[in-house]
């Protein structure tokens, strides 16, 4: 592990802090504002609080973060661990919100730790891409172009054929336009980083074409990216919205790196299932915390061996009647049989 890999894994754990953080302090903020116009009223008694300004702050530091670490690390390590920024709100919200985080919840934390860990281990280590002249190389790639190609046609047939008969009716529509071009965004932040760090090392970034054609790509696609996505949202619940986002957008991002960079082709098997796994255990953990977090789950909806020991009704297993077998105790109680004897005396005399 290099140590531009090091400072990539170091600057994505830091933004997931940061931005999962984030959201705590701003919530925070937002309950403190008693007897105020709230922001979902209409109000900003927010911009007064210095805890939303706090979490305002560290949003913008997770996000610069973000940013920088791929310029470092492979996107196909950078974006799946962006997950670990909603377990990080989930227990900072347990902490000091008083959120339930229930055990769907806490299982999916600890499946988005091992996930994340497992693509540490195995992440793929990308070709060099040192300069924006090796970076416009790889984009005159064929592959890439055709990939790049098949996102827009296909982003354009979601908007205008499919968005207005099913947009409103299956959430895939918007999340798939989302993803697409979000794929494209993540290749446009991976090239302005390498001109970030050229612009650093003096050299004349400022006067290249491409630089500013990544820039004005970056822009169109955010805004794209945030238009449809708060469709989604607006449509659909976020607990549904967020996990599928979430799936779409790093599969998306992971096909479009390995296409342009090529991170994929010179590793081993190990490496490649070890990858997969990860993610896919990641995705088992995302959904976990996001789906379930609205259903309370009490200890009386554990199985009943997982449940505290209770004053068992039946008669301990040291006394004699252990030894009956069901298949010898009478079916009916000894009044019901005496009853039922005198009624069929009385048929008899009849």
């Amino acid at each position: 592990m290099g140590a531009g890999f090091g400072a990539g894994l170091g600057l994505a754990l830091a933004s997931s802090a940061f931005i999962g953080g984030s959201f705590v302090l701003k919530k925070k903020g937002l309950l403190r504002l008693c007897g105020r116009a709230r922001a979902g009223q209409g109000g900003h008694a927010y911009l007064r609080e210095w805890l939303w300004w706090a979490g305002l702050l560290c949003m913008g530091v997770g996000e610069a973060a973000n940013f920088a670490a791929y310029a470092f690390a492979p996107a196909t390590l950078v974006t799946p661990l962006g997950a670990l920024s909603v377990l990080v709100s989930a227990v900072l919200s347990s902490i000091f919100l008083n959120e339930q985080l229930n055990v769907h919840g806490k299982i999916g934390c600890i499946l988005s730790i091992l996930g994340s860990t497992v693509m540490v281990i195995h992440a793929p280590q990308e070709e060099e891409v040192s300069s924006l002249d090796s970076m416009a190389e790889k984009l005159k790639d064929p592959g890439f172009i055709v990939f790049a190609v098949c996102v827009l046609v296909s982003s354009l047939l979601l908007i205008f054929v499919a968005g207005p008969r099913y947009g409103q009716s299956n959430v895939l529509v918007y999340v798939l336009v989302c993803s697409a071009i979000g794929s494209l965004s993540v290749s446009c932040v991976k090239g302005l980083g390498i001109a970030l760090k050229e612009l650093f090392s003096g050299k004349p970034v400022l006067k290249e074409p491409l630089g500013w054609v990544l820039l004005v790509c970056l822009v169109i696609c955010i805004s794209i990216q945030i238009n449809y996505l708060n469709k989604a949202l607006d449509i659909f619940s976020t607990s549904v919205v967020t996990p599928i986002y979430y799936v779409l957008f790093t599969t998306a991002v992971m096909t479009c790196s390995a296409i342009l960079f090529k991170e994929w082709q010179h590793m081993v098997l190990d490496n490649v299932i070890g990858s997969i796994s990860g993610f896919l255990t990641i995705v088992s953990g995302i959904f976990l915390l996001h789906a379930f977090r609205d259903m309370p789950f009490t200890p009386s909806l554990l199985p009943l061996f997982l449940q505290p020991a209770r004053a068992d009704p039946h008669p301990p297993w040291g006394t004699a009647d252990r030894h009956q077998s069901c298949q010898h105790q009478p079916l009916l109680p000894s009044e019901d049989k005496g009853s039922q004897s005198a009624e069929e005396e009385e048929e008899e005399e009849k």
